[in-house]
């Protein structure tokens, strides 16, 4: 499919799909580990929500939002190095395994539904070309 087709989409479902992205991330650690929903949530999803919005804006990703790359890596790592930065400076503390679960949970979510979107847009233009 033609990069000028894909800018051409709608940016709010990429937006979305990425905040459901940290927010299912943040609710997964809160019911694992603190267990109170109201009194963990915004202390826990907050560096996440600034950090993957942070990315959006340093990728300028609503020009291309379901790109895997360079849009989709650049707003993952932003989203995962920002997020541990902030809990880091924001005495929420840091361990190597958190870093790791948060860096390969966020890349499935971020990127698997870019490549999914990916996927699917080739297969549609494939069946154009075929039937065309």
């Amino acid at each position: 499919m033609s990069t000028t087709a894909s800018r051409t989409a709608p940016v709010w479902p990429a937006a979305v799909a990425d905040a459901v992205a940290v927010l299912a991330f943040a609710l997964i650690g809160i019911a694992s580990h603190d267990g109170s929903l109201v009194a963990a949530f915004g202390r826990v999803v907050w560096p996440f929500a600034l950090a993957a919005a942070l990315g959006w804006a340093v990728t300028r990703a609503w020009q291309d939002p379901a790109r895997v790359w360079p849009t989709g890596v650049l707003i993952w790592f932003v989203t995962v190095f920002g997020a541990l930065v902030l809990r880091g400076v924001s005495g929420q503390g840091l361990a190597w395994s958190f870093a790791l679960v948060t860096a390969v949970f966020l890349a499935i979510t971020m990127l698997g539904w870019r490549a999914l979107v990916t996927a699917l847009r080739r297969g549609a233009a494939a069946q154009d070309r075929s039937a065309g």
